[in-house]
């Protein structure tokens, strides 16, 4: 990915290299990173949101403000905030149901 991070790792760079993909792209987290670590070492923001397709970089960094929810590549819901990354997960930033709720 080549946009700019928002995230800049400064210390603590020799944890196990996670690999993950994000919108079937490849990129890597540190062993122990969430989720929203891992992505925004690598990107500008989170998500784009749902409904005016701004970026979303998540807001409370806690779990409390709901602004990081992500996908799975199988539609499940994951917040970026308090999920750990896992090697080789396949991560979406929008959503694969195209606004729609999954019946």
């Amino acid at each position: 990915m080549d946009e700019q991070s928002l995230f800049l790792r400064v210390a603590e760079q020799d944890r196990e290299i996670v690999p993950f993909f994000v919108n079937g792209h490849p990129a890597t987290a540190l062993s122990g990173d969430t989720v929203l670590t891992a992505l925004l070492t690598h990107r500008h923001e989170v998500r784009l949101s749902e409904i005016l397709e701004q970026p979303r970089a998540g807001f409370c960094l806690m779990g409390a403000c709901q602004d990081c929810w992500i996908w799975t590549e199988d539609g499940k819901r994951v917040r970026a905030c308090s999920t750990m990354i896992e090697p080789d997960m396949r991560l979406r930033t929008r959503s694969p149901f195209n606004g729609a709720r999954p019946e």
